[in-house]
């Protein structure tokens, strides 16, 4: 994968929502649409007069709206967070002496002023037709971002710098936890996988979602559950094993713990 990379999305589809785990940050800038993003405890949308960073290593949703008479169209620039602490380590003074908060959200939502609606116009002119740009002119336009926005919004970048100092231990975490959303692996093995005591991983991982893990991920599977069986029409007694159950009553139970009804009662609701 390019430390950088500066590209177009541009679709005429209906929205639809994709879960993705970001690898990389990702600044968005739209141009057409709107798009809302989904993250653990809280969600975010995005108009063509604004612009969106989120950041490496988290778990997202995200949903794109195209406009009454044109196609959602969006420019975006994904790039690696050693990107960041390289900057922050030669500008840091742009923007003062670091006061990190504790537990910085994972995404921040900018307004364009007249020089980003220009700055804008100039991403769009360069990736015409798609066409690859020289490694060297991306490093360029990224510079001439964050550059301005630490010299015009240097609180938005503090709060930019607190998200690109969060540890490898909680990328791990994520990066495991979302792998694993899905299947019957225990928070014992969980912890195992990202190589701490199970009290260490308990910890981190309250600190980074806001809750235990046990009560986090059987909230997260079973609203995976309720879209399968409303949205996708599909028996509780079909899809109990996918979401990590080794039988059908152990499911029931829990669904009817976080929804207050059985999945069938919950189907006739609709």
């Amino acid at each position: 994968m390019n430390p950088i990379n500066i590209f177009r999305l541009r679709t005429n589809k209906p929205a639809a929502r994709t879960k993705i785990v970001l690898e990389q940050n990702l600044f968005t800038f739209l141009l057409a649409g709107e798009k809302t993003v989904h993250l653990a405890g809280t969600q975010i949308t995005a108009q063509p007069h604004q612009f969106l960073l989120s950041t490496a290593g988290n778990c997202l949703v995200s949903a794109k709206v195209a406009a009454k008479n044109a196609p959602y169209h969006s420019l975006l620039i994904s790039f690696d967070t050693v990107l960041l602490t390289d900057f922050f380590s030669r500008h840091g003074a742009l923007i003062g002496q670091q006061t990190k908060r504790r537990n910085p959200q994972p995404f921040l939502l900018l307004q364009k002023d007249e020089f980003l609606v220009n700055y804008t116009r100039s991403l769009d002119n360069l990736v015409v037709d798609n066409r690859q740009l020289y490694p060297e002119l991306q490093r360029v336009k990224l510079e001439e971002l964050l550059i301005y926005l630490a010299l015009h919004y240097p609180a938005q970048m503090q709060q930019i710098r607190d998200m690109s100092y969060e540890s490898d231990e909680d990328l791990i975490v994520r990066q495991a936890v979302t792998s694993h959303i899905n299947s019957n692996i225990t928070v014992e093995e969980l912890a195992f996988l990202c190589n701490m005591s199970l009290s260490s991983f308990k910890r981190r991982f309250a600190r980074i979602y806001g809750n235990s893990p046990n009560k986090w991920l059987l909230e997260k599977r079973m609203e995976t559950a309720a879209q399968l069986l409303r949205q996708h029409n599909r028996k509780a007694s079909e899809i109990y094993y996918e979401l990590g159950y080794e039988n059908l009553s152990s499911f029931i139970q829990s669904f009817k713990q976080v929804h207050g009804i059985t999945p069938k009662q919950y189907q006739l609701l609709k």
